[in-house]
């Protein structure tokens, strides 16, 4: 018997059902339930063939625990590995590198010093920084944002320079982007499961958050979509992960890649609607019992994108080509 465990905090809703759907088309060699910790060994499995995280970018003894699990052949949806090496600035970073159109974005150090650091620990940072080419560079408005964060906390949309430098004097030691604008004309945010299964959902992120689903226009034309879900593909196989959303603001045609760092992405009925909900449902259990199947005991069963294993072998990133630079255009805004 292979056992699938969930590891979740407050949602309620995608657990139980995800529970629930594996149990009813597993089969009788495989069940799912939920993780169940209390105890942690150093090199000791906690028998499971397979565990969705949900909740440990929140919670450290988690992702400790989950290495752990992973180290004895657990497939852990995410890599803990990775997803404790990820970040937003980077994921830009190679979006850029794989052709993916995204706003241009630069790295803004934290405006207090980390602790356990003073001036001498800076010796290598410019001060001032260059800040007229950043600004030249992203444009205003712009939007300020954690480098590595997420759940729309510490975003600020910027107006000009005096705003920015408003804005990142209370920001603390956190290191933040500054991205530019993207004035769009559709938005789309995008489940990715497996790197394979993909579901683009049509998505207005101004409104209230439970009608953030619910958009009357269709989609502008099937080659937008198309041209979406192979983004969608590509920037999730080179990432390694299992389970992520991707949104794109979609400027004259031309989808840019927002958000795609998203590796336990919102799941519940109440907001992403219960059509949605059915189809991340199925497609999670499908895909845990995949990997449960073609788990291997005593050997590493996790995801690792393209990304590091071209980097492990020694071969070059190559970009695809860069599409031509928009006109922006007046509509609606990103977040």
């Amino acid at each position: 018997m292979k056992k699938i465990g969930i590891l979740f905090g407050k949602e309620r809703s995608f657990p139980e059902a995800f529970v629930k759907r594996v149990n009813q088309i597993a089969g009788k060699d495989i069940r799912a339930e939920f993780v169940s910790i209390d105890k942690i060994f150093q090199a000791e499995a906690l028998d499971y063939a397979v565990i969705i995280d949900r909740i440990s970018q929140d919670v450290p003894f988690y992702r400790a625990a989950l290495k752990n699990a992973a180290i004895t052949g657990t497939a852990v949806i995410n890599n803990p590995f990775w997803w404790s090496a990820d970040e937003k600035f980077f994921n830009n970073a190679l979006a850029v590198k794989l052709g993916i159109p995204v706003p241009k974005t630069a790295l803004i150090p934290s405006k207090e010093h980390p602790d356990d650091t003073s001036e001498q620990s800076f010796s290598n940072l410019a001060y001032p920084m260059d800040w007229n080419t950043i600004f030249e560079y992203t444009g205003f408005p712009a939007y300020m944002k954690p480098f590595d964060g997420g759940g729309w906390k510490e975003v600020y949309k910027l107006h000009d320079k005096e705003d920015f430098f408003d804005k990142h004097s209370q920001t603390k030691q956190t290191v933040m982007m500054l991205q530019e604008e993207i004035i769009f004309d559709e938005y789309y945010r995008c489940y990715c499961i497996g790197g394979k299964y993909v579901r683009i959902m049509q998505y207005e992120p101004r409104n209230p958050f439970h009608l953030r689903y619910s958009v009357d226009t269709p989609p502008s034309s099937e080659k937008l979509l198309k041209t979406i879900h192979d983004y969608v593909i590509k920037l999730n196989q080179y990432l390694g992960y299992d389970f992520n959303t991707v949104e794109f603001a979609v400027r004259d045609g031309i989808p840019y890649a927002i958000d795609f760092c998203n590796p336990a992405p919102d799941a519940e009925v109440t907001s992403v609607g219960q059509e949605n909900f059915d189809w991340v449902v199925e497609h999670a259990a499908k895909y845990a019992i995949e990997r449960a199947q073609a788990h291997k005991d005593d050997q590493d069963n996790l995801t690792w994108g393209e990304y590091i294993k071209t980097s492990a072998a020694g071969k070059p990133l190559v970009a695809a080509k860069k599409p031509a630079p928009a006109k922006k255009a007046p509509s609606k805004k990103t977040k």
